[in-house]
């Protein structure tokens, strides 16, 4: 059974890197809006639930998403850290995301938290909070289609950083339980490779321009999908309940498409 563990781990590694890694090179090569749409799509949280529940029981899976919308409220919080400290170059700014979103996440283990309601709260005033910062304190622009080459260096470590983000949640759920599962699902590993990957080929004031569309569309769509999964996964077996978290996670999407579209500057 270790043995089938630890295959289950190895697979969760291989598709994880596969799909957050053509996911975030296909959203940086279609425009800040399109792009932050596309690099927001629960790719990662999705694969690092279905795998919790595959190797482990979906109710694991399920209590794991307590833990999911606090961690996307610090990683909105780790997005206007980043923007705020830009001015200072793009790995000043990095290190200082990273700080704050590890100093935070630290005390929340600490504490033992695991409460979804006051996650959630957390998560809805860290939302409205960061958007209201990147709109109207830094007033950060959209920007349009760009064309980027991506060096096998970079595909490479994107796809090993992220395989080890999911697999990591995966590992952790089960030998220190869901909580830890829960906080590391949502790490923001797309955020990190994107900004330092754009930093650098197209300079820092680009990336500061993607955390807008990066923070509705992750923030949302995330928090969508592990809500739905939270229930669908006790209610149903874990292949309809993924795809039925997908379908709604589809919707979010689409609502968040419009609103990028028809409102976001």
């Amino acid at each position: 059974m270790e043995d089938l563990f630890y295959f289950k781990l190895f697979l969760a590694f291989a598709v994880g890197s596969t799909m957050v890694t053509l996911a975030t090179v296909a959203a940086e090569s279609l425009g800040s809006k399109i792009g932050g749409l596309i690099g927001g799509i629960p790719s990662a949280v999705a694969i690092s639930l279905f795998f919790i529940a595959y190797t482990e029981t979906p109710r694991l899976a399920s209590e794991a998403t307590n833990m999911v919308p606090l961690t996307m409220g610090l990683n909105g919080l780790f997005l206007v850290v980043y923007v705020g400290l830009a001015k200072w170059g793009a790995w000043m700014a990095m290190a200082g995301a990273l700080f704050f979103w590890f100093a935070l996440a630290g005390l929340v283990l600490f504490l033992k938290f695991n409460n979804f309601s006051f996650s959630l709260l957390f998560y809805l005033l860290s939302l409205f909070g960061s958007y209201l910062i990147l709109e109207k304190c830094y007033h950060l622009p959209s920007t349009e289609k760009i064309s980027l080459r991506y060096t096998p260096l970079q595909i490479l470590s994107r796809a090993l950083f992220s395989g080890a983000m999911i697999s990591g949640a995966v590992y952790l759920s089960r030998v220190a339980g869901p909580v830890w599962g829960g906080m590391m699902a949502p790490f923001p590993t797309i955020y990190i490779s994107t900004l330092i990957i754009l930093a650098r080929s197209k300079g820092v004031e680009f990336s500061r321009r993607i955390t807008k569309p990066l923070l509705i569309s992750a923030m949302i769509n995330v928090v969508v999908y592990a809500t739905a999964v939270r229930y669908f996964y006790l209610l149903f077996d874990l292949a309809l309940g993924t795809v039925l978290a997908l379908g709604v996670s589809a919707m979010s999407t689409y609502g968040i498409y419009w609103f990028m579209k028809n409102k976001m500057k």
